[in-house]
């Protein structure tokens, strides 16, 4: 993969407004977006800790992807997201390359930014999303 940079850290919690609280109140984080992504089901924040940025993730319901990830494993560190220019390219590249792709097509997540994730067995046990920006 081609990354250009990580652009999130995505942290699974389940109550958004209590952690995006901590995160502004201890880490002096700034909210720069919040938002529902349907297909994802989950509510999400973005907030900026100084140039970096973490997605807070909260399931809209038990039996989403997120809700089943707070079931089995509690809150915590969910995945790591990379920038690359081209989320389709990277994904057909990762498939040619034997890689285990969650997610066949880009989809839409929050910002309404083009994503796709990669099966964690691709990164040593890491949830990796691809997020195209431009």
């Amino acid at each position: 993969m081609i990354a250009r940079g990580i652009h999130h850290l995505g942290v699974a919690v389940e109550d958004l407004d209590e952690a995006l609280e901590d995160y502004v109140r201890l880490l002096g984080a700034e909210l720069e977006h919040r938002g529902v992504v349907d297909d994802q089901g989950v509510e999400a924040a973005a907030v900026l800790v100084g140039s970096g940025r973490v997605e807070l993730l909260a399931p809209l319901g038990e039996d989403t992807a997120v809700g089943k990830f707070l079931a089995s494993r509690g809150p915590g560190m969910h995945h790591v997201a990379y920038e690359v220019d081209d989320v389709r390219s990277e994904l057909g590249r990762l498939s040619a390359a034997g890689v285990d792709l969650i997610d066949e097509e880009p989809r839409v997540g929050l910002f309404g930014l083009q994503v796709a994730f990669v099966h964690p067995d691709a990164f040593h046990g890491v949830l990796t999303e691809v997020v195209s920006v431009g």
